[in-house]
């Protein structure tokens, strides 16, 4: 049973780390679209 519960425990905490990363990717990617779509319509 404890066994059981610390796999548990592991799984959600890779969810969790895997979750951040993808989420920091997220927010990074979207900072440089914003920044990169300004650079190009004001070279327009």
């Amino acid at each position: 049973m404890n066994f059981a519960l610390q796999n548990v425990s592991l799984l959600a905490m890779e969810i969790f780390f895997i979750g951040l990363i993808v989420l920091c990717a997220l927010i990074v990617a979207g900072i440089s679209w914003v920044v990169v779509s300004r650079l190009y319509k004001g070279q327009r």
